[in-house]
């Protein structure tokens, strides 16, 4: 240990430490400088970044010991706070580039640099300093962080002001369709806003630490705990293992009954006679550091017998596969679609076919913020967990039996998340700090390291398709027939319901009176299927837009005109049926049309014949909700100082606290209120219930939730000559104060397991993409380097908010088409490993046309966003590697090896046939 000086924000600090210890842990643990992020702990991320002598520094690389005694560090904490925002600041928030979060105070504190050094940078200059900078954003894709940058240096050259670049709401006080800032921006760019790392620092201090022993193995017998040696390390003072665990042990998969061959309660808390992934729980330490209780987990002895590991749908089908969960065939769940006449006849009069059989990846989450979370009894002995979840009462409902504690005991709390894209649909940590909580009776803390967060989180669920589609002389389609193998890794849970997602967008888009398939849902011992955005569409997609454009180059038309001829019209269903809430996909396509003429002479062009450019074209189509009648509670109280608005809409970084307050500042707006009159209290099970924040349901549900609660109390409100009641009047007249309101969608239907048919969704969202790559013939590397989507979404709650979800997904599609993938457990354990995009890996030449349609439905007119932008980003990718080189690629990642190998052998067959 010495005493070290170190000049943070314009003050010597004295501090006593290991010289060794990181720059990141003195600051977050010691100095409780908490807006310094670290989420990878290997410099891959970039959110610990500070400035040391006008340098950009990943602070978790850097040890005390190599900071000089008269070095400057400069921490988001000193870049701006109060009213005194730097430019950087309030260019963040007015862009909405603080999206979750996490990643906003490295950005910024790079920026600051290179505007220091740069005061007029290009674009090209900003999103290169970000990627060699290793600066990492999984929400924005890039764009709104460049816009925002150039902003700020507008503003320090003296060419705007830094007060002009946040909007303010209209004369009549709404601030719907606008770009007003999200009312989280201001804490996360200053470093405030408190991630469930930065909460686990602020316990109690008899809080435990926790750590996990957990199966380095996929498949295996235990035979045996030895937890004696692990006992003796220094700070343990509990070991919990099931034996601890009162009640069932397992959490609920909320399966469909009685179609799936399972019970639900196939996923334990912590093993008790089996492994059935790598990285399952077996036992948790909880001691008085979390490096002792690291420590000693690695002493806990586990006695296994290891089974052979099934790690595709393949393998687990094969005939010879041992049951993984005993007494359960691991093709557990049967989906069919059946829709209009026998496809067989059809298909033998089509005038064309095309076959194809198609595999979508495993893609990993890759949210920069590990999965954390804390756990207390508070004085009413109810147990209250912290975490990350984004469905707060539907983890009650799955945790509580298993943990043997009856509903009122249990109390869910959001922390402030750094991004999920949907793996936090699943409870993951939940049960285990809530059996370490239970079993010692003390405050506990669970953090991850970005190993564990990659390797023990839910991914997308790999799928593999295989089907034939026919056509009319006209083009028109006929008949789709279908079979496919969802792998959902060895837990039930949502896998009925993401295998039932193929059925409903295998075709979706497009009239298809006659659809014959089957599928089934497999265990398997690779990681669990969890959601993630745009749940169960990107596989049916992936198969579907790749077979369009082979059509349309069987029939010689162009892949526009063949959708053109066959998407939605009044009179066309959905492939479960359905009749769609509105018509637009052909306005949409008549927007991207003429981009699509120029882009395919542009690429003509600007090839080489070393690097080929090509254009390829999808459209995508997701539903809002959860399927059937879906439904959402919010509520609504007025206040001596104005109103309250309570709701649990999750926030994982799409900016629910701004849609509430834009719904409900909308509603009230005969109140005359300010925008700081409302106040919103959210994401807390003693909240009215409004469902879990995924399937981009919440805009539509619960923001109609919001809108009752509202129309309730002006009701209540409203005098007979039209005015508004005071709160003091309210009072002295003994009218309730609050209202609590409920919307459900009570015309939807769910689709049946035998033919998929039915009403799931009240609305629906549709996207076209057209992006443009470019492919290096000699290694395959495919790039995308131009972007253009038409969007329908109905009105727009927010547009910096949807431009942000669009960009983002857009980012993550191109991810999936190109680089992500989490298959190897070797291999892909970090982010760089599982192939997440650098700036520099999306492009920055990003058009984005919007067609408002309004929903009947909608808060508003409109509908949910998140979901569209990753439904088929990935088909148009691959179409434009065909376009660009000539090659079919059907399984994703499109990696360098297989386009350059798939290019060899068009080439040796081309010169065998020359």
């Amino acid at each position: 240990m010495q005493r070290i000086r170190l000049n943070i924000n314009g003050v010597d600090r004295f501090i006593v430490t290991d010289p060794k210890a990181m720059l990141s842990d003195v600051l977050r643990n010691q100095l409780l400088l908490t807006g310094c992020k670290v989420c990878c702990d290997t410099g891959q991320c970039g959110t610990c970044t500070v400035i040391v002598d006008d340098k950009p520094i990943k602070s978790c690389l850097t040890p005390v010991s190599k900071i000089g005694p008269l070095a400057k560090i400069t921490t988001i904490e000193g870049l701006g706070s109060g009213d005194d925002l730097h430019p950087l600041q309030v260019a963040w928030m007015a862009h909405g580039s603080a999206q979750c979060g996490v990643c906003t105070p490295g950005f910024l504190m790079s920026a600051k640099v290179l505007l220091d050094k740069n005061p007029s940078p290009t674009r090209d200059e900003v999103r290169t300093w970000f990627h060699r900078n290793r600066n990492l954003c999984r929400c924005t894709g890039y764009k709104p962080l460049t816009d925002a940058v150039m902003d700020a240096a507008a503003v320090l050259r003296g060419e705007k002001k830094k007060e002009d670049l946040l909007v303010q709401p209209a004369e009549n006080g709404s601030i719907l369709g606008s770009t007003y800032h999200r009312p989280s921006a201001r804490a996360k760019v200053t470093g405030t806003w408190d991630f469930g790392a930065d909460v686990a620092l602020h316990m109690p201090p008899d809080t435990l630490r926790l750590a996990l022993v957990q199966a380095k193995v996929s498949h295996a017998n235990i035979k045996g705990i030895d937890t004696s040696e692990a006992e003796k390390m220094p700070g343990v003072v509990k070991i919990v293992t099931w034996h601890d665990i009162k009640g069932k042990n397992a959490i609920t998969g909320l399966i469909t009954f009685p179609t799936n061959k399972g019970d639900g309660w196939d996923r334990p808390i912590l093993c008790k006679d089996k492994i059935f992934q790598f990285g399952d729980a077996i036992a948790i330490v909880c001691a008085d550091t979390e490096a002792h209780a690291r420590a000693a987990a690695d002493k806990v002895k586990v006695d296994l017998e290891v089974l052979p590991a099934y790690m595709s749908g393949f393998a687990a089908l094969a005939p010879d596969a041992m049951e993984i969960h005993p007494g359960v065939p691991n093709a557990y769940y049967e989906q069919g679609v059946v829709k209009g006449e026998d496809t067989k006849p059809l298909m033998e009069k089509a005038a064309y076919t095309v076959e194809l059989e198609t595999y979508c990846s495993r893609q990993p989450h890759l949210h920069l913020e590990p999965d954390c979370g804390e756990a207390f009894l508070d004085d009413q002995g109810v147990l209250t967990i912290l975490s990350k979840s984004i469905g707060l009462h539907l983890h009650h409902a799955m945790i509580c039996p298993g943990l043997g504690i009856e509903p009122e005991k249990l109390r869910i709390i959001q922390n402030g998340t750094g991004g999920t894209f949907g793996y936090k649909f699943s409870p993951t940590m939940e049960a285990i700090l809530g059996a370490a909580c239970l079993a010692t009776g003390r405050p506990v803390s669970l953090i991850y390291d970005q190993y564990q967060n990659i390797t023990y989180t839910g991914k997308r669920s790999p799928a593999n398709i295989t089907a034939k589609w026919g056509a009319d002389k006209d083009g028109k389609l006929i008949a789709l027939e279908y079979d496919w193998w969802l792998d959902h890794g060895p837990y039930s849970e949502f896998g009925d319901l993401v295998t039932l997602r193929q059925a409903q967008f295998m075709g979706a888009g497009y009239d298809i009176h006659n659809i014959r398939a089957k599928g089934f849902t497999v265990a398997t011992n690779h990681a669990w299927g969890s959601a993630f955005r745009g749940y169960g569409s990107p596989q049916a997609f992936l198969n579907g837009e790749i077979a369009m454009d082979m059509l349309a180059e069987k029939m010689g038309i162009d892949p526009l005109e063949l959708r053109m001829r066959n998407i939605y019209r009044p009179g066309a269903t959905t492939p479960t049926g359905q009749v769609p809430e509105v018509f637009c996909l052909e306005g949409l396509l008549d927007m991207i049309k003429p981009y699509w003429e120029e882009a395919k002479v542009r690429c003509k062009k600007l090839s080489t014949d070393k690097i080929k450019r090509g254009v390829g074209l999808s459209l995508g189509i997701y539903g809002c909700g959860l399927d059937g009648p879906d439904s959402s509670n919010a509520a609504v109280e007025l206040t001596p100082t104005g109103v309250t608005v309570m709701n649990a809409w999750q926030d994982h970084g799409q900016g629910s606290e701004l849609s509430t307050l834009t719904i409900a500042n909308e509603m009230l707006l005969p109140l005359k209120l300010k925008i700081e009159q409302i106040d919103l209290v959210m994401n807390d099970t003693n909240l009215p219930n409004s469902g879990p924040s995924g399937g981009s349901r919440s805009n539509v549900f619960v923001g109609n939730a919001i809108k009752v609660s509202c129309e309730m109390l002006l009701n209540a409100m409203r005098k007979p000559d039209g005015s508004y009641r005071t709160y003091k009047e309210m009072v002295a007249e003994n009218i309730p104060l609050r209202y609590d309101g409920k919307w459900v969608a009570a015309a939807c239907t769910d689709c049946t397991p035998d033919t998929a048919q039915g009403s799931p969704f009240p609305i629906y969202m549709y996207e076209v993409f057209m992006p443009e790559v470019e492919v290096d013939v000699e290694t395959g590397k495919t790039t995308c380097v131009k972007f253009v989507t038409s969007v329908d979404v109905g009105t727009l709650i927010n547009k910096a908010t949807v431009d942000g979800q669009i960009y983002g997904g857009i980012a993550q599609g191109i991810g999936l088409a190109l680089t992500e993938d989490f298959d190897d457990l070797e291999k892909h354990t970090s982010l760089r490993a599982c192939g997440i995009p650098y700036p520099l890996d999306i492009p920055d030449d990003f058009d984005i046309l919007y067609q408002e349609t309004p929903r009947p439905l909608g808060p508003f007119g409109a509908a949910g966003c998140g979901e569209a932008p990753l439904t088929a980003v990935h088909p148009a990718i691959l179409n434009a590697i065909y376009n660009a080189v000539g090659v079919r690629i059907f399984k994703i990642p499109a990696l360098p090896e297989a386009v350059k190998a798939a290019m060899d052998a068009k080439n040796a067959k081309e010169s065998v046939h020359a």
